[in-house]
């Protein structure tokens, strides 16, 4: 492989900015909240699934539930391995094809009912949820869904949903949310019929037993090819392909992760997905949708959390009173419980949003991804402290002496990655920040460019001052300045009138930012950061007001019960936004980037005296090397879903 050539900010960022969707041509409820316009029309009257999926949906609902009933959850953590038998068993339920087209073999079930299955894989074993979700959200499947020819779609799409697992090969050794640092190439043979791949691949979900890879690799820009990162249909059997190591995490142990060399793989040209250079873009179309499996297995979590956290608050009695009884317990048990409403509220509207198709949902997809993974990951937190000595004690350690295997700790260790996954909650506050201030980029971009000339600038000025001229003005007042309105949510409607001013307010903000620091603003990321998350919050807060109001309206019996969830968990969140909004002007930001740089440049080593490093002199942090010792291959098949199938 060639070797890491030097790449600039400049140029990772065209990268990304070129395979960013970068037309609007849906409305979007997420994106209006970040403007200042929460128009509640579009998320209300709450959307129902589609009538012709609901019984094929619930069909397999239940089909689930039987077959997952059966799945000894205690083995696959012993064993750090999914039994083959449960691949079987998954394969026989048609769980491998939930979200591929019933004309290609599949359930055809959509995304809101695919949100489903997740949510009740979460609450058995994580590792099958990263098992399906890795090969349905974002391997073989989606891109080609989205972007295969008819061809591809007849020759691979029925293989999937048999069970043919997929997985999908991006990240390397140097490359993590940068790809302009991609090193992995596909060469085109001479005779165009063909490409020739070469590259190492890290953290390939699903590569230890993948039948059908996605591969991402750069093409040679060269007469008759545009070249760029490409996204590739590879058999995992290919000549050329080893699986050099089932990598091990501190949770999602039954989780097949590889790192996965490609040594002169020839690819036939028709395997190319999309154009050269498209692979990115398709990447990140698939996860326009793909992103909301994490949401669903962390609100399957949050559920089994609540049940588990009022069972035992109920039968553990401390100082005379269950301790749920206790204040500092019952805060706890509150927070789970109206956390976990506003889980699901989030994965049902943003699913339901999928499968209609009317809405534009990348900025819905991907607040639900970051904020579910950081509340899931509280409420399995929570979990533990509740559950005391015992949420630390393993299940199976519980279990030998006689008590009730609840992994608590294990849920713990497995919902960590999710803030990792798929986009670190760090890189995720960058995307939906870039999306969130698009239309003031629009407007002043070339303003605030320090490369261009003044002319240019001034002409930029003109054009600015005339969006801001229409937009400031709607920021003043809105709905949520009169009392009555929103009235037909009854108790909900003050949360309501809440986000609508916030919204605003949020705007202003955000134009504030942009006046004060112009281009900078792209690195004032703690700014960014506390944008998002406002955002983010007060889609919760609208998602949890709809939800509740759908609910009463469907089963009046659960209707206070439901309002009551949505009205502790808007109070909770509003709290937190109030606290974020005064830290958008108020905080420690850089006072703490000036001792990061100092740590950093090596003026507090004197600190770390008085330690010992056991990984010293264990390896390099980053090596694109494969071990010596890992010659052999180590993939395995579990379903035999041939390519005649």
């Amino acid at each position: 492989m060639p070797p890491v050539e030097h790449v600039d900010e400049q140029q990772s960022r065209a990268v990304a900015e070129a395979a960013r969707e970068t037309e609007w041509r849906k409305p979007s409820f997420a994106k209006g909240l970040y403007l200042g316009q929460f128009d509640l029309s579009l998320i209300h009257p709450h959307p129902r699934p589609a009538p012709e999926r609901r019984e094929g949906g619930e069909r397999f609902l239940a089909d689930l539930e039987s077959f997952l009933r059966t799945v000894d959850s205690a083995r696959i953590e012993r064993e750090a391995r999914i039994p083959d038998e449960v691949f079987a068993g998954l394969a026989a339920i048609g769980a491998f094809g939930m979200k591929i087209p019933v004309e290609h073999g599949g359930l055809g079930l959509g995304q809101h009912y695919y949100n489903r299955a997740l949510v009740m894989i979460g609450s058995v074993n994580a590792s099958i949820g990263a098992l399906l979700s890795a090969h349905q959200s974002v391997g073989l499947p989606e891109p080609l869904v989205l972007a295969g020819t008819d061809e591809q779609k007849r020759q691979y799409l029925p293989r999937c949903a048999k069970g043919a697992i997929s997985a999908f090969l991006l990240t390397e050794p140097e490359v993590g949310s940068d790809p302009a640092r991609l090193r992995a190439t596909a060469v085109p043979t001479e005779d165009g019929t063909a490409y020739v791949l070469d590259g190492t691949k890290l953290w390939t979900t699903n590569g230890v037993v993948a039948e059908l890879l996605v591969v991402m690799a750069r093409v040679p820009k060269s007469d008759g090819h545009r070249g760029g990162i490409s996204a590739f249909i590879v058999e995992a059997d290919a000549s050329g392909i080893t699986v050099h190591r089932r990598n091990a995490f501190m949770g999602l142990r039954g989780i097949e992760n590889g790192l996965t060399s490609l040594r002169n793989v020839r690819v036939p040209s028709e395997n190319l997905i999309g154009r050269e250079g498209e692979g990115l873009k398709i990447a990140l179309t698939t996860l326009n949708a793909g992103r909301l499996a994490i949401p669903a297995l962390c609100a399957g979590v949050g559920k089994w959390s609540l049940k588990i956290g009022r069972e035992w608050s109920k039968a553990r009695v401390q100082w005379g009173r269950p301790v749920g009884e206790h204040a500092a317990v019952a805060h706890k048990v509150a927070f789970i419980a109206a956390t976990t409403f506003a889980l699901e509220a989030v994965v049902d509207l943003s699913g339901i949003l999928a499968d209609e198709d009317r809405k534009d949902i990348r900025i819905e997809a991907a607040l639900a991804k970051m904020w579910a993974s950081e509340m899931g990951w509280r409420i399995a937190d929570e979990l533990v402290q509740i559950r005391g000595g015992r949420g630390f004690e393993t299940a199976a350690s519980l279990a030998a002496r006689g008590e009730r295997a609840v992994g608590a700790e294990q849920v713990l260790r497995d919902m960590r990655i999710n803030r990792i996954f798929e986009g670190s909650t760090e890189i995720m506050r960058l995307l939906i920040a870039r999306e969130a201030v698009d239309a003031h980029l629009k407007a002043a971009g070339d303003l605030i460019d320090p490369h261009l000339d003044l002319a240019r600038r001034m002409k930029a000025a003109a054009s600015a001052s005339g969006f801001y001229a229409r937009w400031l003005p709607q920021l003043v007042a809105g709905k949520g300045d009169l009392p009555m309105a929103y009235d037909e949510f009854g108790a909900l409607a003050p949360h309501l009138r809440y986000v609508e001013r916030t919204s605003r307010k949020l705007a202003r903000a955000t134009f504030y930012g942009m006046a004060r620091w112009q281009g900078g603003l792209e690195r004032k990321q703690g700014f960014l950061a506390r944008v998002v998350d406002i955002g983010a919050e007060l889609f919760a807060i609208s998602a949890s007001c709809v939800r509740a109001e759908m609910i009463a309206a469907d089963t009046p019996e659960q209707g206070k019960a439901a309002y009551q969830l949505a009205d502790t968990f808007a109070e909770q969140s509003r709290l937190r936004i109030e606290r974020l909004l005064d830290a958008l002007w108020h905080n420690t930001d850089a006072a703490d980037e000036r001792l990061a740089a100092r740590v950093l440049d090596g003026s507090y080593t004197w600190l770390e005296e008085g330690i010992i490093d056991p990984s010293e002199g264990t390896g390099p942090w980053i090596t694109e090397d494969v071990p010596a010792d890992a010659a052999e291959n180590v993939a395995r098949r579990v379903i035999r879903a041939t390519k005649e199938t």
